[in-house]
């Protein structure tokens, strides 16, 4: 699974995601690519199941890119835990997006196991996505 190697604030305020991805909105490294629809925060495990399935359609043919990074800490506190006593401690880590950004880029492989590829991944992701072409 994605985390990072070092982080400048060990915890995170929520925040809110709006707009639209001004950067990594365009297929840049393979031919097709998979694009969100909506705002939302992907999980480090959502990415890595994300990537399986991709894999499994690449076999030893084609390329994958990842183009979203999970950086940003996300807090739990334990079960049964009373109001108040501070922000919980880290619990995983995940990847804001908002709309218009490009998670993962295929080349290699013919356009319709790659959109098959792709549609699969996104059903995976908890944001609506499509296929996309360079």
């Amino acid at each position: 699974m994605l985390f990072p190697k070092k982080v400048k604030h060990r915890k995170h305020r929520k925040g809110r995601i709006k707009g639209v991805a001004m950067k990594g909105a365009f297929v840049n490294f393979g031919s097709y690519g998979l694009k969100t629809e909506a705002n939302g925060i992907i999980s480090a495990r959502q990415i890595e199941a994300a990537r399986r399935v991709i894999i499994r359609y690449l076999r030893k043919g084609g390329k994958m890119w990842i183009r979203i990074f999970p950086d940003r800490p996300i807090t739990r506190k334990g079960q049964e835990v009373p109001m108040g006593g501070g922000k919980g401690s880290v619990d995983h880590y995940a990847a804001p997006v908002k709309k218009g950004r490009v998670l993962f880029e295929l080349e290699g492989i013919p356009e319709e196991k790659a959109k098959d590829a792709l549609r699969k991944a996104g059903d995976k992701l908890p944001v609506k996505t499509k296929f996309v072409k360079k």
